[in-house]
């Protein structure tokens, strides 16, 4: 079997042990003679599948019961007009920009409600999150958002804002489970599951059940609107049945390999291999500043196209995938997220090192 070292940003790679698993169910699921892909939604078989998922992500992360989770469709994307469309009251938000994904949330939501920009860190190509230790937000904000991690420029939050009585909103798209933190903290995460949690296709949303309402202004269809896929438990049309399954089976392994406190502890055995590697080298040299550094989302460049260039050629060539930067940023990144052993991340540094001696 000629497994690669994928360290693609997304869709990305999964527990070896959990591929092996859902394999061997492929064509018989628990004695059901059938998979999983062909079950009805409405089956007793998938009822269990969704409500034994959606227990141990309530046991994995201390997830109470005054918010509700959804497995809902359409990626973070659908969730920048989600957001505002339903949780508008005086029609006001802030949102902190710090990298592509944040502002194109932010843009969409301005179609919806007026959008305020306390917190840039643009004029500095989003190298930085910026200090937001001052902050107080505004009494009447509808809620307060960041996108916790950034994939492109690979920077994650330390702490996030303390918003008081006002919701915060989290796109964790990148960084969900990969580390303890307080639900509290937060009125609504949501994430698309495709890397670090499960496969493309289904979007975990985690919402204070305070927040869904049934009246909402304006006329919001009923696919964009939390109530009806809260009141439906995510069944309001047929659900990714198969990516929730697979992303059911992430969970549990998340579970057995020591919680969130085992993720962070293997993540930031990985990301401190990668970091020390750059910050020893005379070669290679992280693109974000180090106390903004993502756990997630290492990136990286020599500097010079063409070194860049040859370096990525000669990672396909020891089977490392992936590591290409994003295509209007360039250079490298390496997604380090929760499946991705630290086997693979030493696969890379060794050939880093090796690559620069050649140099």
């Amino acid at each position: 079997m000629n497994r690669v070292h994928n360290f693609s940003a997304g869709p990305a790679i999964l527990p070896e042990e959990v591929l092996l698993e859902a394999a061997g169910e492929m064509m018989d699921y628990a004695g059901s003679g059938m998979s999983v892909m062909e079950m009805s939604h409405r089956s007793k078989t998938f009822e269990s599948i969704l409500n034994e998922t959606k227990s141990n992500i309530r046991a994995l992360a201390g997830i109470p019961d005054d918010y509700s989770i959804l497995f809902l469709q359409g990626g973070a994307h659908t969730q920048f007009s989600m957001v505002p469309l339903n949780l508008v009251k005086n029609g006001k938000a802030d949102y902190f920009i710090t990298g592509n994904w944040a502002q194109k949330a932010a843009q969409e939501a301005g179609n919806f409600i007026s959008v305020q920009t306390p917190y840039s860190s643009k004029e500095k190509q989003y190298t930085y999150i910026p200090d937001f230790s001052a902050y107080v937000p505004e009494d009447d904000l509808d809620y307060v958002h960041i996108c916790e991690n950034n994939t492109i420029f690979g920077t994650q939050y330390k702490a996030v804002p303390k918003t008081g009585k006002v919701p915060l909103v989290a796109d964790q798209s990148s960084c969900i489970f990969s580390r303890p933190f307080n639900i509290s903290d937060y009125g609504l995460i949501y994430a698309g599951a495709q890397k670090n949690i499960g496969p493309a296709g289904v979007t975990l949303v985690i919402i204070k059940k305070d927040l869904i309402r049934e009246e909402l202004p304006g006329n919001v269809p009923q696919m964009l609107r939390y109530y009806i896929h809260d009141k439906s438990d995510s069944m309001h049309n047929t659900p990714p049945t198969y990516a929730i399954y697979i992303t059911g089976k992430v969970i549990k392994w998340l579970i057995k390999n020591g919680g969130l406190a085992g993720a962070q502890e293997r993540n930031e055995k990985k990301a401190g291999l990668l970091y020390d590697t750059l910050d020893s080298s005379s070669l290679f040299k992280g693109t974000s500043e180090k106390e903004s550094r993502s756990l997630m989302n290492v990136t990286f460049t020599t500097g010079n196209e063409e070194t860049d260039a040859a370096f990525i050629k000669g990672a396909a060539a020891l089977n490392i995938s992936g590591i290409k930067g994003y295509r209007t940023v360039g250079g490298m990144r390496a997604s380090i997220y929760n499946a991705m052993p630290y086997e693979s991340v030493k696969v890379l540094t060794d050939y880093m090192k090796e690559f620069e001696r050649k140099q």
